[in-house]
């Protein structure tokens, strides 16, 4: 690996651990304390958060093209902080729960990585979408670099998912009726190109929507993460159940068809509009902070901000706070100590049940409980057998 670089960015303006663990990318991977590591086309990217900063480095060594591949990836030409303050502006929610959620941004990805991600979201949570993906990538992704007993991929090229056998493949490897949507869609993209999705950046929002939702597997909400995570549209906003209730219990929604106990097509489209309203331009990364409290960052920041998971990580930040101040705090410290490693022994599990991100969409592709769990079984098998 190369010398570690400088990105030049304060946490306020990125923090990588809430930015890579909100739902929107899968193939990050802790490497080290507030190190995470991915490779990208054939170059293995570690990035590592400091009190100050965001700092870089890669394998093979670490060229300009990193850097601006990173500038873009996390799309820091925005000014995170003056959307934080027109956010908190037009919205006392918002202002309430932000400063506790800085630096949440939405990343802008490689369309066909994020669309077949987003794919397997569907009825899903964030750490079984994280086994799926790696498993695409250990079967018919290319080994990049081995760092700190871990093996880096590339992600799949759309030609080597395209092949006759993929969904049978796939359905041994636990990934149920999903297998079926990726295997179609990875024949319609290698038919149509690659160029097809990145053509779709100069697109109007709703012509681009139109044009996903003809793809297999990809309902409204998959196609919002797609075009608000990887196609330009940063007025996107993914909405499921979990957006619905924050609508409704924090900002007082309500709609003609309210009474409904599922979410339609015209409750997504009037709550979708609602948060455009409020936060403009950028209102799909607002709903990324309120949504890890729930906004993707207008809203995606509230969305982020509401993820119980993190409201632990509050409560940790409270108790280390609370351990530093000397003799006089010290009982104190002790029992707040015990609740830190209490969080701590939590967390996976908080993650799991928390973190179904724009993930475990009430989407028109939605199957049975039953068969996601007996793929879930399958998938854990899968994942101790040697691939071939």
């Amino acid at each position: 690996m190369s010398q570690w670089r400088c990105l030049d960015t304060s946490p306020d303006e990125l923090r990588l651990d809430t930015t890579l663990k909100c739902g929107q990318a899968f193939r990050w991977r802790l490497s080290g304390p507030d190190e995470w590591s991915c490779a990208f086309k054939g170059k293995l990217i570690s990035i590592r958060q400091t009190e100050t900063t965001v700092e870089y480095r890669s394998h093979p060594t670490t060229t300009t093209d990193v850097e601006l591949f990173l500038r873009e990836y996390f799309q820091l030409h925005v000014n995170l902080s003056d959307c934080y303050k027109r956010w908190s502006k037009a919205d006392k929610h918002f202002a309430k729960i932000a400063g506790g959620f800085k630096g949440i941004r939405i990343l802008k990805q490689d369309p066909v990585e994020n669309l077949f991600c987003f794919i397997c979201s569907q009825n899903n949570n964030i750490k079984r979408i994280e086994q799926m993906t790696s498993t695409l990538c250990e079967r018919y992704g290319k080994p990049i670099h081995t760092y700190n007993s871990h093996t880096y991929y590339d992600f799949p090229l759309v030609s080597s998912l395209s092949h006759a056998s993929l969904e049978s493949e796939l359905r041994d490897l636990g990934f149920g009726y999903r297998a079926k949507y990726i295997a179609e869609t990875a024949k319609l993209l290698e038919k149509r190109g690659e160029e097809w999705l990145m053509r779709l950046r100069t697109s109007g929002y709703e012509e681009a929507k139109e044009l996903l939702t003809q793809l297999p597997g990809v309902g409204p909400k998959v196609a919002d993460c797609v075009l608000l995570m990887s196609l330009d549209k940063p007025n996107a906003i993914p909405i499921d159940t979990h957006v619905w209730q924050i609508a409704k219990r924090s900002y007082g929604f309500s709609s003609s068809s309210a009474s409904s106990k599922t979410l339609t097509p015209r409750m997504y489209t009037e709550i979708a509009e609602y948060f455009r309203r409020l936060f403009g331009e950028y209102s799909g990364w607002a709903h990324s902070v309120s949504e890890y409290k729930r906004c993707q960052l207008g809203v995606r920041v509230l969305f982020t901000a509401d993820l119980k998971v993190f409201e632990n990580r509050q409560e940790v930040t409270k108790a280390l706070n609370g351990m530093v101040n000397g003799k006089k705090r010290k009982a104190d410290s002790q029992k707040r100590g015990k609740n830190v490693e209490k969080i701590n022994q939590d967390f996976e599990n908080l993650e799991k049940n928390s973190l179904n991100t724009a993930n475990g969409l009430v989407d028109n592709n939605s199957k049975t409980p039953i068969e996601s769990i007996n793929a879930d079984k399958a998938l854990r098998r899968s994942s101790r057998l040697r691939l071939q």
